[in-house]
């Protein structure tokens, strides 16, 4: 089971602190990998980002309410294979709910998100853009809330360490990517 969580078998909750820093160094060497390549994201709109600096301070909201969602789905969709109760016959039935929770909850919170917007920032189109990003990042959590348990699993590897690292790239760029991109496309 440790091997499968990216951890060795010589791992025990008493391990010496160096062998127990040792096995965690593959998935912080993903996570640093990912946060890099979020990061050239971003910097792929310096541009948007000069021209709008709004932009900067509301970005991430968009990635973040995004890894919330996905997280929430992914502990379920953790719990499940746990327990062994979700059956592969099932999994597009689960995927068609949280894609419509992802929906229904993208709209709330993304009119709240593009109202802020407004208010402080005065712009009606950086609040459409706002919660239009917050819609499509949370149907991509969704998404990616379910189908990366389910594929590390299918790879032989325990969901529940790798699943947040990849996740957390998943949503921080393509939060990322959609703000900056429609604010590009739509705000300039």
């Amino acid at each position: 089971a440790l091997r499968t969580a990216g951890l060795r078998e010589d791992e025990d909750l008493f391990a010496a602190p160096l062998a127990s820093a040792r096995n965690r160094w593959p998935w912080l060497g993903v996570n640093l990998v990912t946060a890099f390549i979020a990061s050239r994201v971003i910097g792929q709109f310096e541009g948007t980002i000069d021209q709008l600096s709004a932009l900067a301070a509301l970005m991430p909201i968009v990635a973040s309410i995004g890894g919330n969602t996905g997280n929430q789905t992914m502990a379920i969709v953790i719990r499940a294979l746990g327990g062994d109760r979700l059956q592969p016959s099932a999994t597009m039935k689960l995927l068609r709910k949280e894609l419509l929770v992802s929906l229904l909850n993208g709209t709330v919170w993304g009119l709240i998100v593009g109202l802020f917007a407004v208010v402080f920032y005065a712009s009606a189109g950086l609040g459409l853009v706002m919660s239009s990003a917050v819609v499509l990042n949370l149907v991509v959590a969704a998404v990616a809330g379910v189908v990366i348990p389910l594929w590390l699993q299918a790879g032989g590897r325990d969901p529940a360490p790798g699943s947040r690292v990849l996740l957390t790239f998943i949503t921080d760029a393509m939060g990322f990517f959609l703000f900056l991109g429609l604010a590009t496309v739509f705000l300039l």
